[in-house]
């Protein structure tokens, strides 16, 4: 609260710090968030790491803000009061994050939090006399979100980028210590049933982390520490629907302000253009290639932008999909399998498939499930590719390789039905994955899958519409965020 010079009271408008996740499947919902609450009266500062903006900036050809095409595009001619600043994750920006995965989240654990809480400083002291910075909104997988939050007197707000599913097993892995499940040597293979909100779970159906017995990785430490700093957290918000999750969801709300806000989409929908470019990668044009297939004949194939395949996993996918005699899109990072493996695929593989195929390094992955020409998608299982398939009504093939991946593919072939498993062993075998993407692409299963995913489509969609689901759980958390802004500045200037 500002003084007039009467002495009255006035309301300065709420400024956001917000800090997404430095990985692609994390930054790209953070973005479309970060545009919804500047387009409801905030004045949000979007801080990416030096080399997310690096990878962005090659990417587009363009070392701009990566919001400065959507200020000038703004409705109405009002433009949006987003800001851009970097901050570096403590890693030069030549260091292989890919190749040297530990490192990098070793990084994000013991260093980069000084870096944040000295931009964090700077914006808080640059505040003008018309606005306080009073809120720092942060991914949950960080580790310092509430501390700073409390040592700059900022309201908190924890993104969450994953289904509530996985949140609760984090939330409650407390629980799952206590009952035998993890941390322990003899640990208990029979369901979970006693997580609330979860009528019942197999540990296989847990996440990749969760089920491993080494508890003392980095990316343990990060998601045990995280979640311990959660807990300090005013609000969470979540990339997933009330309708998708609704138990698993009631019961958190039981036991903190936590808000399922989505799904979170660009407002312009995927067949234009974002005026926002968030790819890290130089974006492969697909649809003249695929305007020229038939209605529903395409699969489409991606293993997300940050996940490895074992090496002859990805062969025998590749022997299968020829197998298979169906056509495809492939996304084929050159690090998929490791930056020092670049060409992963079967020697003639490439030309055997020429005329039913499109290998792409990357592509705007919206555009393509949008396009009349897909027909399913042989996916990693990834939240973010979860949801965009499910809002364009495309089934899905599960093959997940890890952390959150095991347990949306639980919700996708077990819950909702909308998708089948690629392979129902350890290893792949080009057999099962041809015999599996038949059954995706044609007959009764197909069409049965796709019956279901529409439905799906259907409670994304109405949780979005002005009384949906989402659309007031979004509105009541503005109005609860901007009331505890309020009284938080209210306390300070006491």
């Amino acid at each position: 609260m500002a003084e007039t010079q009467d002495g009255r009271r006035r309301h300065r408008k709420p400024h956001a710090i917000f800090i997404p996740y430095p990985l692609q499947g994390h930054v790209i919902p953070s973005v479309h968030l970060a545009v919804k609450l500047a387009s409801h009266g905030f004045t949000v500062t979007f801080v990416n790491t030096h080399y997310i903006h690096h990878k962005i900036s090659t990417a587009t050809g363009s070392g701009a803000d990566v919001f400065s095409k959507l200020r000038e595009s703004s409705p109405g001619g009002e433009s949006l009061d987003i800001r851009y600043a970097t901050v570096s994750d403590g890693l030069p920006l030549g260091f292989d994050r890919s190749l040297n995965h530990d490192q990098f989240m070793a990084s994000l654990l013991h260093v980069f939090s000084a870096h944040v809480e000295e931009l964090v400083a700077g914006i808080v002291a640059s505040g003008g006399e018309d606005e306080e910075v009073s809120c720092l909104i942060a991914d949950t997988f960080f580790v310092w979100p509430a501390k700073v939050a409390k040592k700059f007197g900022l309201v908190c707000v924890s993104f969450w980028t994953e289904p509530a599913l996985v949140y609760t097993l984090y939330h409650h892995v407390h629980l799952l210590r206590q009952n035998g499940h993890f941390g322990c040597q003899d640990r208990r293979e029979d369901a979970i049933e006693y997580i609330p909100g979860v009528a019942s779970i197999e540990p296989k159906d847990t996440t990749s982390y969760l089920q491993e017995a080494n508890e003392t990785s980095v990316c343990h430490q990060i998601i045990f520490t995280a979640f311990q700093d959660a807990r300090g957290a005013d609000f969470v918000v979540a990339n997933t629907v009330q309708e998708l999750e609704a138990e698993t969801i009631s019961a958190l709300q039981a036991q903190m302000s936590y808000y399922a806000i989505g799904p979170i989409f660009p407002p312009a929908g995927f067949t234009n253009k974002s005026a926002v470019r968030t790819s890290l990668w130089s974006e492969s044009d697909c649809s003249h290639w695929l305007d020229t297939r038939k209605p529903g004949s395409v699969l489409y194939v991606s293993f997300g932008s940050y996940a490895h395949v074992e090496k002859p996993d990805l062969v025998e996918i590749a022997r299968g999909l020829a197998l298979s005699g169906v056509s495809f899109v492939w996304v084929l990072r050159d690090d998929i399998v490791s930056s020092d493996d670049p060409n992963p695929l079967p020697v003639g593989f490439r030309e055997e498939v020429s005329d039913r195929s499109m290998i792409v390094g990357w592509c705007s992955q919206k555009e393509v499930l949008a396009h009349r020409a897909i027909g399913g998608f042989l996916t990693h299982c990834g939240w973010n590719s979860i949801l965009e398939a499910a809002w364009c009504g495309v089934p899905l093939l599960c093959f997940p390789l890890y952390t959150d991946q095991f347990t949306n593919r639980k919700l996708v072939v077990d819950d909702w039905k909308v998708g089948i498993n690629l392979i129902d062993c350890k290893a792949a075998r080009k057999e099962d994955v041809a015999r599996n993407i038949g059954r995706l692409m044609g007959g009764d299963l197909g069409d049965e899958l796709r019956k279901r995913v529409k439905e799906v489509k259907k409670t994304l969609a109405s949780a979005l519409e002005s009384n949906g689901s989402s659309a007031r759980n979004f509105g009541q958390f503005v109005e609860e965020l901007k009331n505890k802004i309020q009284t938080t500045g209210e306390r300070r200037s006491e």
